[in-house]
């Protein structure tokens, strides 16, 4: 068993690490999983292609069992996300700029609008204006306000 601690609901992808959004969720995901206490409606890894797991690791050219190993050898989210980008150029201000305002924004008037819409309505939240994106959503449906709303 790995040698840490995750408690769940995992953080908001709100939350950054070294300035980038998500990194700290996807942590959190990976350490809930192997603790066994991730639900399995949760999406990890590549188990679909449009996940933010998926497009974060395409986007930044990570490998998705890399990470994992390094987040379950155990550290700081920015060790390991020191580790994961090692070797590399710095993060490039205009990429991460890019990326945090993709998944800040995704669901907000984009092809997944009507996605969003289906899940509020799923859960009666039909009304409530402040959840815009799909990380609106996953704060609320987690118990957090939303950032924005």
């Amino acid at each position: 068993m790995p040698d840490f601690s995750a408690t769940f609901p995992p953080r908001s992808a709100h939350v950054e690490t070294r300035g980038v959004v998500f990194f700290a969720r996807q942590l959190d995901k990976i350490r809930l999983h192997a603790l066994g206490k991730l639900p399995p409606d949760y999406n990890l890894g590549f188990n679909r292609d449009d996940t933010f797991d998926a497009r974060f690791c395409r986007f930044w050219g990570v490998d998705f069992d890399a990470l994992t190993a390094r987040t379950l050898q155990g550290g700081t989210d920015e060790e390991i996300f020191d580790a994961v980008f090692a070797g590399r150029l710095p993060l490039n201000g205009e990429q991460v700029r890019a990326w945090n305002a993709f998944l800040r924004k995704r669901g907000l008037r984009d092809e997944c609008s009507p996605e969003i819409a289906e899940l509020k309505a799923e859960r009666g939240w039909a009304d409530r204006d402040e959840i815009q994106t799909y990380m609106d959503y996953q704060d609320a449906d987690e118990g957090r306000t939303p950032k924005y709303g």
